[in-house]
C-alpha cells in the first residue's frame, strides 16, 4: 500500500511542480522573446532612420556609402529617383531580392497606401513607413528633393533573430527537462521521507494491536476455562475458579484501561488538571505508600529530600503520582530480595528532578531506548502477569504531557535509575 502511495505522491508532486515550472518557463520565454524581438526591431528602425537621415542631407550618393551602409547595418536597400530605380540597384540586385522588394512595394501600396514608385509631388516633408513581413523587417521612405523625390526601400532579414529565438527555446526546453528530472528525483525522496513516519506509525499500530490481542487472549482463555470448569466443579472448587475468573477479569480491566490511556494520548484528547503541587510531599507520600510492599519483599526503601523546601511545581499531581507508582511497581518487580530502592528529588535550573533508582539487574545500553515502547517487557518480568509492558510508555506520555522528559541511566555498582525532569511551570 505504501509503495503504491509513494509512487502516486511522487507522480502528483512531480506533475504539479512540473506544471508550475513549465508555466513560469513559458512566461519567462515569452518575455525574453518579446524583448529580443523588440530590441531587434528597434535596432532596425534606428539603422533605417540613420540611412533616411543621411539620404535627406545628401544631394549626391556614392556607391561606397551605399555598400558600407548595407554591410554595417546588415540591410538591403533599393533607391528610386522620382520613381525610377537607381543604376546602383540594377547592378547588385539578384532575382530573389527583386521579388522581395516587389513584395515590399506591393504591401506598402496596397496595405498602407504608401506608393514609393509614384510619390506625391506635393509633399514637402519626408514620409516613412516601417512594418514587418514574413521573415523580414521592412521600411519605405519618400524624401523630397529640389529636383524631385528620392524614394528608398529597406529590408532587414530575420534569419539571425530566428536563430537566436530557436537557440533560446532549445535552451529553455533543456533547462525545463533537467529541472523536471531533478524535481522528480526530489519528489521521490521527499515523499518517501514524508511517508516514513506514517509507515512507522502504521507498523507500530499493527504491532500494538497484535500485542494487545495476545495479552487479551491470555486472561480470556483462563476465564473461559474457569467458566467451563465451574459447570462441573463442586462447591470448594467453584470458589477457587470464581477467584481465578475475578482475578483475570481485573487483569483484563487494567489492560483495557491502560490501552484507553494510550489511545487518548495518541488522539491528543488526554487532558491534565494542572495546579501548584509540592513534589517533595508527593514523593514522600509515594515512599509511605510502598514501604509495606518493600518490607514484605525484604527490600530497603530509602528517600532523599533536599534540606530547603522546593518551590511548587505546576502539574497534575494525580498523573505524576501515577508515574511514580509505575516506576515503583517496576522496581519492586525487578529488584531481588535484600535489594535497595532509592527515591530522590532536587531542583536544577528551574526544573525539578525526580529519580527512582535500584540496584537490580539494570538495563543494557542496547535496550534503554526500548523500555518505553508499548508492550515491551524485560526477560526477568515476562512471567509476571501483572505487567503488560504498557507502564513505562504511559509514564512517558504523562511526562511529555507536562513538557518534561524521562530517561533511564545506569547506577554505579549495578542497577537502573529512571530520571524525570519537570519544569516548575509549563511553557
Amino acid at each position: 500500500m505504501f509503495k503504491k502511495l509513494h509512487i502516486q505522491m511522487t507522480v502528483f508532486a512531480a506533475c504539479a511542480t512540473g506544471a508550475i515550472l513549465i508555466a513560469m518557463t513559458l512566461i519567462c520565454l515569452f518575455i525574453a522573446e518579446s524583448g529580443l524581438k523588440r530590441n531587434s526591431y528597434t535596432t532596425f528602425s534606428n539603422n533605417a532612420g540613420s540611412c533616411i537621415a543621411y539620404l535627406e542631407s545628401q544631394s549626391v550618393l556614392s556607391h561606397h556609402w551605399l555598400s558600407q551602409a548595407e554591410n554595417n547595418y546588415k540591410i538591403k536597400m533599393k533607391l528610386f529617383d522620382s520613381g525610377k530605380p537607381l543604376f546602383y540597384d540594377r547592378l547588385k540586385e539578384t532575382s530573389g531580392e527583386a521579388v522581395l522588394f516587389e513584395e515590399v512595394l506591393r504591401i506598402s501600396r496596397e496595405v498602407y497606401a504608401f506608393d514609393v514608385e509614384n510619390p506625391a509631388t506635393a509633399r514637402a516633408l519626408t514620409q516613412s513607413l516601417f512594418f514587418e513581413m514574413d521573415g523580414y523587417y521592412a521600411a519605405a521612405a519618400v524624401i523630397p528633393k529640389d529636383s524631385g523625390t528620392l524614394s528608398a526601400v529597406f529590408l532587414y532579414p530575420l534569419d539571425g533573430l530566428n536563430r537566436q529565438l530557436w537557440f533560446m527555446r532549445i535552451a529553455f526546453a533543456l533547462a525545463v527537462l533537467f529541472a523536471g528530472l531533478a524535481l522528480f528525483v526530489f519528489s521521490w525522496f521527499f515523499t518517501r521521507r514524508m511517508l516514513l513516519p506514517i509507515e512507522e506509525s502504521r507498523k507500530k499500530q499493527t504491532e500494538f494491536i497484535a500485542s494487545a490481542s495476545h495479552e487479551l487472549r491470555s486472561p480470556l482463555a483462563v476465564i473461559r476455562s474457569g467458566i467451563s470448569a465451574l459447570e462441573k466443579a463442586g462447591p470448594e472448587e467453584a470458589a477457587h475458579f470464581t477467584r481465578v475468573i475475578q482475578k483475570e477479569s481485573d487483569r483484563m480491566s487494567r489492560l483495557v484501561d491502560d490501552m484507553l490511556i494510550l489511545a487518548n494520548a495518541d488522539n491528543h484528547s488526554w487532558r491534565m488538571l494542572a495546579a501548584p503541587c509540592e513534589l517533595d510531599t508527593l514523593l514522600l507520600e509515594t515512599y509511605e505508600k510502598y514501604q509495606p510492599a518493600a518490607r514484605e519483599k525484604e527490600l530497603s526503601l530509602k528517600i532523599s529530600l533536599p534540606d530547603e523546601p522546593l518551590p511548587p511545581c505546576t502539574c497534575d499531581a494525580a498523573r505524576i503520582s501515577q508515574v511514580l507508582s509505575i516506576l515503583m511497581d517496576n522496581a519492586l518487580s525487578y529488584v531481588p530480595e535484600k535489594g535497595e530502592i532509592r527515591l530522590a528529588i532536587s531542583l536544577e535550573d528551574r526544573h525539578v528532578l525526580l529519580s527512582v533508582a535500584d540496584n537490580g539487574p539494570g538495563i543494557p545500553d542496547s535496550l534503554k531506548s526500548s523500555v518505553f515502547q508499548r508492550f515491551y517487557r524485560a526477560d526477568s518480568s515476562r512471567g509476571d502477569k501483572q505487567h503488560f509492558g504498557l507502564g513505562l510508555s504511559i509514564a512517558r506520555e504523562i511526562v511529555l504531557l507536562h513538557h518534561g522528559s524521562i530517561q533511564v541511566t545506569d547506577v554505579p555498582g549495578g542497577g537502573a535509575a529512571f530520571l524525570i525532569r519537570l519544569p516548575l511551570s509549563p511553557p
